[in-house]
């Protein structure tokens, strides 16, 4: 028959069941405590080491252009001429940029193509392909009157006559039988084509989307204040790609 066990050692034995318990508690709060600081590390060395997604390289000598190809801060527009955004864009923001920074010598503005809204997207984007490659000034003259004689994205209304036209009653310094064959033809359909792809590879999701030196400008282009800030940063940090 088991003796019953003394008051003095049911409390030593008790006293020595605390403090191994403790013990434990105490053991698995500094694993608890190291184990935070492990992951916290990780985090910080994954954000330290983790490498950056390059600025998006550009070949700028075969886009149009508008300012000083030699300026500091390169400015390329992904846009599509019947997107409403890009028209917003090209009246209400692009003349700020120009007199702010383009005509200062502070930035150049560049142009490529992302045609996916409707079928004449792709005309449109071919017509003012051709006309860059006869005149680059003309190019931006072209630009402004795609978007000031823009009409309802759900129609079809950038047709081939429609854009012969657009050039001709503007009289731009241009051969209009070489657009309308250049036009009916595709004579630049890989360019297009190209620009399609590069915004792609870039997974840009809309229009118009901006590029500063390379880099994402991931505010809203309506957002003028913003662009601005960017342009800013971009010049004093001095890096062209």
């Amino acid at each position: 028959m088991t003796q019953p066990m003394k008051k003095s050692a049911y409390k030593s034995q008790r006293k020595a069941e605390q403090e191994r318990l403790e013990k434990q508690r105490k053991l698995m709060r500094k694993l608890i405590w190291a184990t935070g600081i492990i992951v916290v590390l990780g985090i910080v060395a994954a954000l330290i080491f983790t490498p950056k997604s390059d600025p998006t390289a550009f070949e700028y000598d075969k886009l149009p252009v508008l300012g000083q190809t030699d300026a500091p801060v390169k400015i390329v527009e992904f846009g599509d001429y019947k997107c409403p955004s890009c028209q917003y864009f090209s009246q209400q923001i692009k003349p700020q940029l120009e007199k702010e920074y383009i005509d200062t010598g502070k930035v150049s503005f560049y142009f490529m193509n992302f045609p996916f809204i409707g079928e004449d997207s792709q005309t449109a984007a071919l017509a003012a392909q051709s006309v860059f490659h006869q005149n680059n000034e003309a190019f931006w003259k072209y630009y402004d009157l795609l978007y000031k004689n823009q009409q309802d994205e759900r129609t079809v209304w950038a047709t081939e006559d429609f854009l012969v036209k657009l050039a001709k009653d503007n009289s731009l310094p241009i051969d209009f039988d070489k657009l309308q064959s250049d036009i009916s033809k595709a004579t630049y359909e890989d360019e297009v084509n190209s620009d399609a792809s590069t915004a792609r590879s870039a997974k840009i999701q809309s229009t118009p989307t901006l590029f500063i030196n390379g880099k994402e400008f991931k505010g809203e282009f309506s957002d003028y204040p913003s662009i601005k800030k960017a342009i800013d940063e971009a010049l004093a940090a001095g890096t062209t790609k």
